[in-house]
């Protein structure tokens, strides 16, 4: 395995989940869901799929920024679920 995740040239399926705090359709999502606007380990996450699959309330749904949250945000946290802590950020001028 190559230090990016990749493994012969190829993304790994379980290393999906990216840090987003919004809904899919871009806003930012209810509640807390940005671990303490990106400061702490306590606390949930916002996460998308960077293989577009997702679920949302039991129905699979295809969403590159609102997938579900996460079961913390500690490193050990995220990874439980298929993150490597990627952050994605975005912004509307």
């Amino acid at each position: 395995m190559l230090s990016d995740g990749r493994q012969g040239g190829s993304c790994l399926a379980g290393l999906h989940d990216i840090l987003t705090g919004s809904n899919a359709d871009g806003t930012v999502a209810a509640g807390d869901t940005t671990c303490h606007n990106w400061t702490s380990t306590d606390g949930h996450a916002m996460v998308g799929h960077s293989n577009k699959v997702g679920s949302m309330g039991g129905e699979r749904v295809r969403s590159w920024n609102s997938a579900h949250l996460s079961d913390g945000c500690s490193m050990p946290a995220l990874k439980k679920l298929g993150s490597g802590g990627l952050f994605y950020c975005f912004a509307v001028e």
